[in-house]
């Protein structure tokens, strides 16, 4: 936990030097939109699938996040995000011999990232950070956080102005949440479908 924690305050606080750096300087030329000075901003819904262990006790994932992208280089942003994800459990399970019905994980990722744009519109993205249990105690997990990771590709739709759609796909992966089981990573393939503006 304490990894993790340190983790995600050293990617925050570069992100934040970098936007308070980038405050001092012209915005740079980029294929995407962004506001006046530089850093979009944008609301999305987020589902996925489980995989590994994880789809054996659990069916989907469904939340949402919050992001900002801040202009470093041309065509390149720091991202920075912060969401909720709950993931469902299946009903009447066997495990064992026995049937249950797993208790949905409730997870709260914070990731910082750079995210690339290779052509217009079309961008690479990957975060890294920190994924904290909000129902640790409810699902078994004996840490409160693990490092997560994220990597993405994406498409932005323009809509006029400064607004779009961000739709992007994604691999997300933690690590053990309990230190003593390892089969308690929470590990999905993603999709995003955001806002910007």
């Amino acid at each position: 936990m304490k990894n993790s924690l340190k983790i995600s305050a050293i990617a925050l606080a570069f992100a934040a030097f970098t936007f308070s750096a980038k405050a001092q300087t012209t915005t740079p030329t980029s294929t995407s939109t962004t506001t006046a000075n530089g850093v979009r901003f944008s609301i999305g819904v987020d589902a996925g699938i489980p995989t590994g262990k994880l789809s054996d006790s659990y069916n989907f994932n469904i939340g949402g996040s919050v992001q900002a992208d801040i202009p470093v280089a041309n065509q390149l942003f720091v991202t920075v995000n912060a969401g909720y994800n709950s993931i469902q459990g299946k009903n009447n399970v066997i495990v064992d011999g026995a049937t249950f019905s797993p208790t949905n994980i409730q997870l709260l990722p914070v990731k910082a990232g750079l995210k690339f744009f290779p052509v217009s519109n079309f961008y690479i993205q990957g975060e890294a950070g920190a994924a904290f249990a909000l129902n640790k105690s409810d699902v078994g997990f004996n840490k409160t956080a693990a490092f997560v990771y994220a990597p993405q590709v994406g498409y932005q739709f323009q809509l006029g102005g400064k607004n779009y759609i961000d739709a992007g796909v994604r691999y997300e992966a933690s690590t053990k949440f309990n230190s003593d089981v390892d089969n308690s990573k929470v590990n999905f393939f993603g999709l995003r479908v955001a806002y910007g503006f």
